[in-house]
């Protein structure tokens, strides 16, 4: 308990120490760093100390809060959640060393912005580790300010509708879950003559549960979830905020933040709801499967950078929820493991994009062309984490749609025949994407303005050379710095390491996929046709 306490405390401290210094951003900067990456070694000991195959809930602890309703600060880790504590510790110092030079609102300081950065952190991690209901529902509502105060003091033009469609949309689905949260509490008063919120005694309470009751309860975690992940058609919120957002406010956003949701299914909706889970699980595997073809023509379809990741996130998602929704091992260890990798896979994606939009100073992707003749290093960056995102054999992604898709066809094979034709969907839109930025001869208003391009405008190194013209733009597209290729090295590493070896990650995950599965009281299938 005490280091699980130690690793969501960490960046609160950090965030309390860098706002008293966001007047001194040369010292505010080094310092967030700091705490991230110490943060990062605080999860690795969590790592290492973590037992697959141990207790449902490990490194847990409780501490009485309102005891006349059974609500305690209870905190723990189960497999799943452990990873994704895990990317949050891995994506953190990157976004601080990406956001190092970033461009923000000239009124708001760097040091506020890291500040409310490591808050997120903590209240992300907090989240994860919850395992009393009414903790992780305060949790789950006040995640949202430290974000809409991202969104909306750092973003671009429209940041603050932006950051009032993002907090709404979360809140009010969070209401709804507080809803059923109440109806699992009282249904517990009246069953056992004592209510409560704590997540493994509801969980046996409701087991036994009337089907009506675990639907009304379903739907409420249900809804909250679906527009967290999100789940088309509960999802417009994200692509106006991956717009608006600053670049690593929004790998934040779609890399982590969204699994909250995904998460939420497999810790709060299936074991609290097993009947319910079944019963409704049609609906929500037609959700997802339109998610993943919708989200991949309108990635095909648009025009703006941000909003074409935002949509690429928003098919990925529906392959998550296939997997959680089929009910198989495989599926929900291929679901599982994609949260990791979508985490890392488009978390790269997103960082790589940025570095474009810095030096061209637009998201527009007609800007751009033929970046490949003067950045190489760049273009072979965007090229690694498009391989991943349309999940190549051999990248961190593969295994886990693979998974997915095979564990899902053994239960619904329609649904997981529709979910190959995003695979299909996924090659096209992302090889087009890196062939109208990166090949051909050097084009866009945003690389040879006649003043320079908008990014050799604003580029250091551009000013001080004093040049004007197309020879000026192209001192102004460097290639990475050594800075920049810190921060996409270890996603490189990730995405080949787990593509070739994902053991370390599935050998976590799996036990805990197996005692969801138990819960909700569901047969594997390939299991009893003679093993995985």
């Amino acid at each position: 308990m005490n280091l699980l306490l130690a690793l969501i405390l960490l960046p609160l401290l950090g965030a309390i120490v860098v706002a008293l210094l966001r007047g001194n951003e040369r010292a505010a900067k080094p310092v967030a760093l700091g705490f991230s990456l110490a943060e990062l070694v605080l999860a690795a000991v969590a790592w290492a100390s973590y037992r697959p195959g141990g207790a449902r809930l490990q490194l847990s602890g409780s501490i009485e809060w309102i005891p006349t309703y059974g609500i305690s600060l209870s905190f723990g880790l189960d497999g799943i959640a452990l990873v994704m504590v895990a990317v949050i510790a891995l994506l953190m110092p990157l976004v601080l060393g990406f956001s190092w030079r970033e461009r923000l609102p000239s009124e708001r300081s760097r040091g506020g912005f890291f500040a409310l950065l490591l808050v997120e952190q903590a209240l992300t991690v907090a989240v994860f580790a919850a395992t009393d209901v009414f903790v992780f529902y305060v949790l789950f509502e006040i995640m949202l300010i430290p974000m809409y105060f991202l969104i909306g003091g750092y973003g671009g033009s429209r940041r603050q509708y932006a950051a009032v469609k993002f907090f709404l949309y979360s809140f009010l689905g969070g209401l709804i879950m507080l809803a059923s949260a109440i109806g699992a509490y009282s249904y517990a008063a009246r069953t056992t003559g004592q209510g409560t919120f704590d997540w493994a005694t509801l969980r046996g309470v409701l087991a036994d549960a009337p089907t009506s009751v675990q639907v009304w309860i379903f739907l409420g975690f249900f809804a909250a979830f679906a527009i967290k992940a999100p789940l088309v058609p509960l999802h417009t919120w994200l692509p106006d905020a991956a717009e608006q957002a600053p670049i690593g406010v929004a790998v934040i956003v779609v890399g982590v933040l969204d699994k909250v949701g995904t998460f939420g299914f497999l810790r709060y909706s299936l074991p609290l709801a097993p009947e319910a889970s079944q019963l409704l699980a049609p609906l929500v595997l037609t959700l997802g499967v339109v998610g993943v073809l919708y989200g991949s023509l309108q990635a095909f379809a648009q025009t703006d950078l941000k909003r074409f990741i935002a949509y690429v996130s928003i098919a990925h998602f529906g392959f998550i929820a296939l997997g959680i929704f089929a009910f198989t091992s495989q599926a929900q260890v291929g679901a599982a493991s994609y949260m990791v990798n979508h985490s890392i896979a488009t978390g790269m994606l997103v960082l790589v994009i940025g570095m474009i939009i810095a030096r061209g100073g637009s998201s527009r992707i007609a800007d751009y062309g033929g970046m490949a003749r003067v950045t190489p290093l760049l273009a072979g960056m965007l090229l690694v984490a498009g391989l991943s995102t349309l999940s190549l054999p051999g990248t961190n992604s593969f295994i886990s749609e693979f998974l997915v898709l095979i564990g899902s066809f053994a239960t619904r094979p329609v649904f997981a025949i529709l979910a190959t034709v995003g695979m299909v969907l996924a090659a096209v839109y992302v090889l087009r994407l890196y062939q109208r930025i990166m090949q051909g001869p050097l084009s866009g208003t945003a690389l040879l303005d006649s003043a320079g391009g908008p990014g050799a405008a604003t580029d250091p190194e551009f000013a001080a050379s004093g040049g004007t013209g197309s020879g000026a733009s192209r001192l102004a597209l460097r290639d990475l710095d050594g800075r920049e290729i810190g921060v996409l090295a270890p996603l490189v590493v990730l995405i080949v390491l787990l593509g070739l070896y994902p053991a370390p990650v599935l050998d976590v995950i799996t036990p805990s996929v197996e005692a969801t599965m138990s819960e909700v009281g569901v047969t594997d299938p390939v299991t009893s046709q003679g093993g995985n």
